[in-house]
């Protein structure tokens, strides 16, 4: 089902990176975080969103989360974001 929902989404953004910089402009509707990325990767994310109340879902798989993004490589995180 979490894979659905990334692979339907209008607005995407994938990566640590791009999705923290995401979550400090406020854009973020959605954060999914893979369960088998590098915690020290991953905690950054999870504490923004829950410090800005911005819903996280868990995957399990950091392989599938980028295959649902259209990506050939893995992804730690993505981010749907707010529609304008």
């Amino acid at each position: 089902m979490s894979y659905e929902k990334v692979k339907q989404a209008k607005s995407l953004t994938i990566g640590t990176k791009q999705t923290r910089k995401a979550i400090e402009q406020d854009r973020v509707q959605e954060v999914f975080v893979a369960d088998d990325a590098d915690p020290q990767i991953t905690n950054l994310i999870l504490s923004m969103c829950k410090d800005r109340g911005i819903a996280v879902v868990r995957v399990d798989s950091m392989k599938q989360l980028g295959k649902a993004c259209g990506i050939e490589v893995a992804a730690a995180t993505a981010a749907i974001l707010k529609q304008a």
